[in-house]
């Protein structure tokens, strides 16, 4: 009989177990974004996922391990497989490619953009966030290498080469950019992506 009630428990105990790092995580993330990363206590963040301070470490190790957990959340809510989807689809086709670049984004620094900057804040203090941040930005200029390296050699504008075009991108597509165009120009996302798509458009191809 009382093996028959663990097994019963089980599941309702990793429900458990899931929905607090959930709610530890989600207030973390709100208070990151309010106060910044240096203002923001493990013992803030315990009180405002109405946990102990002692769950916390037990389950992340500290701010840290949040945000790291954070970080694999954004790129989950981007939808990686649908801009490999979306690169695909427009093989051969240099516009859509770059269609599909700048959709996953906006997708990105829309849903995670507190988190990217975030992780860019505590990277100062924090080598493990500084090396994922880094990371990150690492395979998004992979993947422009390897998409913009696909198209016809007459593709690209004269004077362009590889190394110019994934450095014109990262120019224009990044945080900052972001940023300034939809909380101080009071552009809507929608408009940020076309901008970056027609702009790119016209500075890179012929």
């Amino acid at each position: 009989m009382a093996d028959e009630g663990r097994k019963y428990d089980s599941p309702r105990r990793r429900e458990q177990a899931r929905a607090t790092r959930e709610e530890i995580a989600l207030a973390a993330r709100r208070l990151f974004a309010e106060r910044g990363w240096a203002a923001t206590t493990v013992r803030d963040i315990a009180r405002a996922a109405r946990v102990s301070e002692p769950s916390v470490y037990n389950i992340y190790g500290g701010k840290a391990g949040i945000a790291l957990a954070m970080v694999d959340a954004v790129d989950l809510d981007a939808d990686v497989p649908q801009q490999l989807a979306e690169l695909a689809a427009a093989d051969g086709d240099p516009v859509g490619q770059l269609g599909a670049m700048v959709a996953f984004d906006r997708r990105l620094l829309e849903r995670g953009g507190d988190v990217i900057s975030v992780m860019r804040e505590a990277g100062r203090v924090e080598p493990d966030l500084a090396a994922a941040y880094q990371e990150g930005r690492r395979r998004g200029r992979e993947t422009r290498q390897r998409v913009i390296s696909s198209w016809p050699a007459e593709a690209l504008r004269d004077g362009i080469d590889l190394d110019t075009a994934c450095d014109a991108y990262a120019a224009m597509c990044n945080i900052d950019t972001y940023r300034s165009l939809t909380e101080e120009q009071g552009w809507a996302p929608d408009r940020v992506q076309r901008w970056w798509h027609d702009s790119l458009v016209r500075l890179l191809l012929r």
